[in-house]
């Protein structure tokens, strides 16, 4: 499965944990993540990451891209809702399209460590291998 992976800079730290914690799920899988949060979750857990651009240079349009073509499975988006009348954002990057996409294609999503931690124990469990159907009729 692809996995994508993005945090807001308050929650980076929170990110690296998760990757350390669960590295013996995610490292069956594919990871994606934009740049810089990539570069610490690699350099945390030693998982090898696809990394995108940095969200404010292109990598929220090309994480978008890959939901919309069904490429992306899971994402967990561990964002700072400090500011709750602000967009979820990662530096100036807008990332409610990515989130919107996911909507749209059914793709799983996390916004918070509860519920990111729920899906990566479901992925582990074959919960989720209903996506490699959807990703399948997707590709025909």
């Amino acid at each position: 499965m692809n996995i994508a992976l993005v945090a807001n800079d308050s929650k980076k730290t929170l990110m690296e944990n998760l990757c350390v914690a669960y590295r013996h799920i995610l490292i069956k899988h594919d990871i994606y993540a934009t740049g810089t949060t990539g570069q610490l979750i690699e350099d945390a857990s030693s998982l090898p990451v696809h990394k995108y651009l940095a969200g404010d240079l292109g990598g929220e349009q090309q994480l978008a891209s890959q939901i919309s073509n069904n490429e992306i499975d899971v994402v967990i988006f561990l964002r700072d809702t400090t500011y709750p009348a602000k967009p979820a954002t990662i530096g100036a990057a807008d990332f409610s399209s990515a989130l919107h996409l996911c909507d749209m294609h059914n793709i799983p999503l996390a916004t918070n460590l509860a519920t990111a931690e729920t899906l990566l124990l479901a992925l582990d469990r074959g919960d989720l291998d209903w996506r490699n159907l959807v990703r399948q009729d997707a590709a025909m």
